[in-house]
């Protein structure tokens, strides 16, 4: 008895009857499907294409959008759900706005080679410091402040405490909302003396401990599905802005550049750091060693680390 001839290979797509959701990754944009055709067993992996790059069809990526749904905006940011598909119930894609952006922007999002640096408390003192310093003086943190004192986003806040060590928890603006696999949320806290890991000293281990505990709670209390260790804690360093600020994502959020050595420090590693430092309560983060990766095209590679790589001296004006 011979087989049944294979079906047209044209037909096996449209023949697939999915029967399970096995797996979502890449936050949503790859699945694989358990399904059928002709009532035999058959897996469907299915990845969003990569966006055309060619110069026609750059300008149709923003003219042909549809469903345009606009999830918020605070000072220069502003983000978006969209469709490029017929069916306006399915948003696919999720659109971030930077208008008008600066040349750190432009530098930040370009491709650019990598280079690792170790900053002493040294540097960070005699340079680094300074360097946050004009960037703060800048106004760059317009939004943050926004957010803080109440003008912008407070109906996204999920959790806030009031007070000299008071904080509050939010959706990170790159989540799409609804993505439990990938949820990315940011607790700021409202203090303005502490601009990054490095101002945390070991008298915060209470107050930075208490912030963690608060923020898993909320976490898991909006969202039941998630539980406390389905969820990590880090801080980048250095980070793109200078207000201190704690990113909680889901585990199973792809591990990109932004969650990778050389960018993330875990919360509960710079809680135990700060807890076995020696010395009195007012030792802290500026008294250690930090390594982390720099782009070429970043001020801090340009104006601080290649010149001393280089043996020149570094022009605090240029800050």
């Amino acid at each position: 008895m011979t087989s049944p001839p294979p079906p047209p290979v044209a037909s096996l797509l449209p023949s697939f009857t999915p029967t399970r959701l096995l797996n979502t990754d890449q936050a949503g944009r790859r699945i694989s499907l358990l399904g059928t055709i002709s009532s035999t067993p058959a897996l469907l992996l299915a990845e969003r294409a990569a966006f055309s790059t060619t110069p026609s069809a750059l300008p149709a990526l923003t003219t042909t959008l549809t469903n345009i749904k606009n999830l918020g905006a605070n000072d220069i940011y502003f983000w978006f759900l969209a469709n490029t598909t017929p069916d306006p119930s399915i948003p696919d894609l999720k659109l971030n706005l930077i208008y008008p952006c600066t040349d750190a922007h432009i530098k930040k999002y370009s491709a650019q080679p990598l280079r690792m640096v170790t900053e002493t408390p040294e540097i960070y003192a005699q340079y680094v410091r300074p360097f946050m310093q004009a960037k703060r003086d800048q106004g760059r943190l317009d939004w943050v402040f926004n957010i803080i004192e109440g003008r912008k986003e407070q109906e996204d806040v999920i959790y806030r405490e009031h007070g000299e060590e008071g904080f509050l928890l939010l959706p990170d603006m790159n989540w799409d909302r609804k993505t439990v696999g990938s949820l990315h949320l940011l607790g700021l806290v409202e203090r303005r003396d502490v601009w990054s890991v490095r101002d945390l000293r070991k008298g915060m281990v209470g107050w930075v401990s208490h912030m963690r505990e608060k923020l898993l709670d909320a976490t898991v209390g909006l969202y039941p599905e998630v539980e406390r260790d389905q969820l990590k804690l880090y801080v980048h360093y250095q980070p793109t802005y200078y207000h201190f600020h704690i990113h909680i994502v889901h585990v199973s959020l792809e591990a990109g550049g932004t969650q990778a050595t050389g960018k993330a420090l875990g919360l509960e590693n710079i809680i135990s750091q700060l807890e076995t430092l020696q010395g009195s309560d007012d030792a802290g983060m500026a008294d250690v060693s930090l390594a982390y990766h720099l782009g070429e095209a970043s001020e801090l590679w340009e104006k601080i680390y290649l010149p001393l790589k280089e043996g020149r001296s570094v022009d605090l004006d240029k800050f």
